[in-house]
């Protein structure tokens, strides 16, 4: 072909010389030019007409497959082919212009076989099944041992190589390819433990301290586990961390319907007494334990007296105590809340006491899942109980304030003043 163009410009008078160079110029522009106007064509009328059926068509897999341009990535390898095409009429460069055709088109295919991958990814998310198993980190391996092939084959084909040779010479660099490949491998042995012992899910709220991570996995991949906080930040988690070191799942938690409300009242130990007749009398008007108090009060009385108990000593024979009778509030007031479990755990409690009291503990386990309803409910109940102690004749420990100190400076200073001892200024 060269040779036709070089005779015309020999025709047209130009020297020999300058004809040759002018012919391999002309040549290499009307190549591109091609290869220009087939990219440009490929691109303006097959590719919208490829997106105008996609747009409307019922599935929904080859929206995926536009979305990350596997048709437009595809479209590079037109210009790629006609150079290849081509490259016989260049004579000594032909050898050249192939092999960088062929590099130029296992990249490009490489690219398109990526792009392929992802679209698999967004369309299998789509499943249920997705959040039990994800296969993002399969193919992220995928796409490695992809890339890998393809630059082998890449740089035998630009040294003119079988690959052989150069797999031959990576045998002996085993060492450093394992050093290299460390995260990579980790992360392909930790995305498998992680999948087969369903250990973590998309979607999943996880906790793990070590890396300021509280909130819900939003991503999985071969090397990285996202977690987005319940501040809106993003902790990036190593995958094999998950598997060496120790993370909770609150994954069960959202699968039994409930969450646990796990707090305690201190109760002041010195406000803790026997009931007597008004304390029992006034109990006896609260409704959610009008039963339970006269159903003790008539099991007392009928032990007292069929064991002859002297009553008038208030530490003999049984005795309701206004502690007693708060748990027993406690407990009714749970059992008639309609966002809180009857058929899971439900404890009400005494804990060890100490020196802030005795703790009353609540230990149920709510309705409502949701963070903000399951500290709104949560809330809710306390205020409730908090305010209904000192109904009890008890009192809620709580360590002493500035507000108690002046109280107390107050009261003082009326005692003095009463006495007539108020110290004389000096």
């Amino acid at each position: 072909m060269a040779e036709h163009i070089e005779n015309i410009f020999i025709n047209w008078g130009l020297p020999g010389l300058y004809a040759e160079a002018l012919s391999w110029v002309a040549l290499a522009i009307a190549v591109m030019v091609v290869a220009w106007l087939a990219n440009f064509v490929t691109r303006t009328i097959l590719l919208k007409t490829v997106e105008f059926v996609i747009r409307r068509s019922r599935v929904k897999w080859d929206d995926a497959l536009l979305e990350h341009r596997v048709f437009s990535r595809l479209s590079h390898l037109v210009p790629a082919l006609i150079i290849y095409a081509t490259a016989g009429w260049f004579g000594p460069a032909q050898v050249f212009l192939e092999r960088i055709s062929i590099v130029y088109m296992a990249l490009t295919g490489m690219l398109v076989f990526s792009a392929f991958l992802n679209a698999i990814v967004d369309v299998y998310r789509a499943h249920e099944s997705a959040q039990r198993r994800p296969i993002k980190g399969y193919v992220q391996v995928i796409k490695i041992i992809a890339a890998v092939i393809v630059g082998i084959l890449s740089v035998a084909t630009l040294l003119g190589q079988k690959p052989g040779f150069l797999l031959g010479g990576l045998g002996a660099m085993t060492a450093v390819i394992i050093l290299v490949f460390k995260d990579t491998i980790l992360g392909l042995v930790a995305s498998v433990q992680l999948s087969n012992n369903d250990m973590v899910r998309i979607g999943d709220w996880i906790e793990m301290p070590k890396y300021n991570a509280d909130g819900d996995v939003i991503d999985i991949t071969l090397h990285t586990v996202k977690v987005q906080n319940w501040d809106k930040t993003i902790s990036t988690i190593p995958a094999y961390a998950l598997i060496s070191d120790s993370f909770k799942n609150w994954r069960g938690m959202s699968e039994s319907g409930g969450r646990r409300i796990k707090r305690s009242l201190n109760i002041d130990m010195n406000s803790v007494k026997f009931c007597d007749e008004a304390m029992l009398d006034r109990f006896e008007k609260y409704h959610l334990i009008t039963d339970y108090v006269k159903n003790r009060r008539l099991e007392v009385e009928r032990y007292n007296r069929e064991n002859k108990v002297d009553t008038d000593c208030l530490i003999n024979g049984r005795r309701l105590t206004n502690l007693g009778t708060l748990r027993a509030y406690v407990s009714a007031y749970l059992k008639n809340h309609p966002l809180i479990h009857d058929d899971m755990t439900f404890l009400i409690r005494h804990l060890q006491p100490g020196p802030t009291g005795l703790p009353l503990e609540i230990y149920v386990f709510s309705k409502d899942q949701v963070w903000a309803n399951y500290e709104a409910l949560m809330a809710d109940i306390f205020d409730h109980l908090v305010a209904a102690v000192p109904l009890f004749d008890l009192r809620l420990y709580q360590s002493p304030s500035g507000f108690d100190m002046e109280n107390i400076g107050n009261r003082l200073g009326s005692l003095l003043k009463e006495n007539n001892q108020m110290p004389k200024a000096h």
